[in-house]
């Protein structure tokens, strides 16, 4: 999956980071650069590089949060770079077929799953420094 999304994002001519970005403005909707920062494990000035690359390509936008019009909040435009499309289609078909072959007992699982394996692997991927100063500090 992870060689699927590289070999995409460098297709369609987005770095990987832009690429995951994009990805998450499309499926999570609007969001402030924070909780995107937060999504994709980034430093906020790195987040808002990522953004302004999407901006300029087209694939996000700024725009007011309708809760708060002092805020701002991230937008994928609905746009892709050319071939995309194509390219996650070759992709989507399939596994579209295999999940409407499944019941919804079975369909329930695997939203169970994802939702819980998305949440662990957050969760552990905020523990990594951590841990990498605690092997640093046994080794020395």
């Amino acid at each position: 999956m992870v060689a699927f999304h590289l070999a995409a994002a460098e297709a369609s001519g987005l770095g990987p980071t832009d690429y995951q970005a994009s990805s998450v403005l499309d499926l999570d909707g609007p969001m402030p650069t924070g909780e995107l920062a937060e999504q994709l494990a980034l430093s906020p000035s790195a987040t808002t590089r990522v953004v302004d690359r999407l901006i300029g390509a087209g694939l996000a936008k700024r725009v007011p949060d309708p809760a708060d019009r002092r805020r701002v909040q991230v937008e994928h435009t609905g746009a892709m770079p050319a071939g995309l499309g194509q390219i996650l289609g070759m992709v989507r078909s399939p596994i579209q077929d295999v999940v409407s072959g499944l019941d919804e007992s079975q369909r329930q699982g695997l939203v169970s799953y994802f939702t819980e394996a998305a949440r662990v692997y957050r969760e552990t991927t905020r523990q990594i420094p951590a841990v990498l100063e605690r092997l640093e500090d046994e080794a020395t």
